[in-house]
């Protein structure tokens, strides 16, 4: 008499795909994934369509231009030093020298006395414009490296003077201390192009 086979029980998989959905839940809470880091800035306002021309009037003295090719190639231009291809860490210093005008230099910034609450008479630069301009095929990647040396440059700035004159960090002052630092040192990084006219004016 021939043997029957016996049968093997199947495997019960109606659970599978809650398991694989739990485990796939798990590792997304478990897992830390990169973010990208926006910045802070507030685009300009759409030009008045009566307008006839959007650019800015600029004395050439107060222009540093930063410019950056579809090569992700830095370039920085003002009328003391020329234009140059720098390194990306030469920009921070090389923008808080332009701003500052410490030497007073009749082709940088031109200083003027300004009445600041807190801070009293003070010779300012604050019609300076830091240029940026960028091709259409720019890396995201430089840009954003040159748009945060530019916004360390300022706060490096601020917070020096807050200690000189305060004797703390920025990041420490009082609404009144802030808004005193931030007219000496106005944060004027515009996309715009600006027209510049005169070279020593």
């Amino acid at each position: 008499m021939a043997k029957t086979k016996k049968k093997m029980p199947g495997l019960n998989t109606t659970s599978t795909a809650d398991i694989s959905f739990m485990l796939l839940i798990f590792f997304l809470v478990t897992t830390s994934m990169d973010t990208d880091k926006g910045l802070t800035r507030h685009l300009p306002k759409p030009p008045d369509p009566d307008q006839e021309d959007a650019t800015m009037d600029i004395k050439a003295r107060n222009i540093l231009y930063v410019r950056i090719n579809a090569a992700g190639q830095l370039w920085v231009e003002d009328e003391v030093n020329g234009p140059g291809y720098p390194d990306i860490r030469e920009l921070r210093p090389r923008v808080k020298e332009f701003v500052k005008n410490e030497q007073n230099l009749s082709k940088w910034p031109e200083k003027h006395v300004k009445n600041i609450d807190l801070l009293g008479q003070c010779f300012v630069t604050d019609k300076h414009v830091i240029s940026v301009q960028t091709d259409r095929g720019t890396p995201y990647d430089m840009y954003f490296q040159v748009q945060n040396e530019l916004v360390a440059a300022y706060n490096e700035l601020r917070n020096e003077l807050s200690k000189q004159k305060f004797g703390r960090e920025f990041q420490y002052l009082n609404n009144e201390q802030v808004a005193a630092i931030k007219q000496y040192y106005p944060q004027n990084i515009s996309e715009a192009e600006p027209k510049k006219y005169g070279g020593d004016q």
